[in-house]
């Protein structure tokens, strides 16, 4: 199989507009990373026909599927992958497991994953430790370890230039906007904001948006419209 490339559907598309959004992007040999919200079985199907494979994270959303997976004996398998990292004030040191599991109940899931992250925050001294459960279709030997993490932090990484963002900086699930078309509308009006200001090379978006808002003719140039 030639080196797949990765491509991570966003958490703004949902369900019915999953197979649109990627009907007109070829995905043969491709690895779709997906997080739990895409976890479902209509979805596995179309990318297994598309010739993709899937790596998709498993959450409580999926009950038996997650118990399943979380409780399989991962301190008596072996470490596939290991690295860390020292940057922003933080250590992050994280391991990835693999193992193969017949039996999962999505399409041609070959292997379930577990990622341990442990992190040091050196300014507030918080010591936290996660783990993330993932399937994936890729066969045994089809990726490395070191694939597979990278994929992995790829995708996380998306999470948390766009998802992270939109869910802390603009709140955006404590909205009270629930009707019609409304909310779809209005994330996309966050993600238009967000991507003006990347565009413009800020990195740090609540800065920016306190920025913008000191001069009502800061949106306009940011746009490009005349103020």
């Amino acid at each position: 199989m030639s080196s797949p490339n990765c491509r991570s559907p966003t958490r703004a598309t949902r369900s019915p507009a999953f197979k649109p959004l990627l009907d007109a992007i070829d995905l043969t040999g491709t690895v779709i990373t997906a997080d739990a919200l895409r976890t479902q079985h209509a979805h596995g199907v179309y990318l297994r026909e598309r010739g993709a494979h899937y790596i998709a994270q498993v959450k409580a959303n999926h009950p038996g599927l997650f118990d399943r997976v979380r409780h399989l004996p991962w301190r008596e398998i072996t470490l596939d992958h290991h690295d860390r990292t020292r940057a922003h004030h933080r250590l992050e040191i994280r391991c990835l497991k693999t193992v193969v599991f017949a039996h999962i109940d999505c399409p041609d899931a070959r292997q379930a994953l577990q990622v341990v992250r442990w992190r040091k925050d050196f300014t507030t001294g918080r010591f936290t430790i996660e783990r993330v459960y993932l399937i994936t279709s890729l066969p045994p030997g089809a990726a490395t370890g070191a694939q597979l993490a990278a994929w992995v932090r790829r995708h996380w990484k998306i999470e948390n230039l766009l998802h992270h963002v939109r869910d802390r900086t603009f709140r955006g699930d404590d909205s009270k906007i629930h009707v019609g078309h409304l909310p779809r509308i209005m994330a996309g009006l966050r993600n238009l904001a967000i991507g003006v200001h990347r565009q413009d090379g800020h990195t740090n978006i609540a800065a920016a948006l306190r920025h913008t808002a000191r001069d009502c003719r800061r949106p306009l140039t940011a746009l490009g419209l005349p103020g």
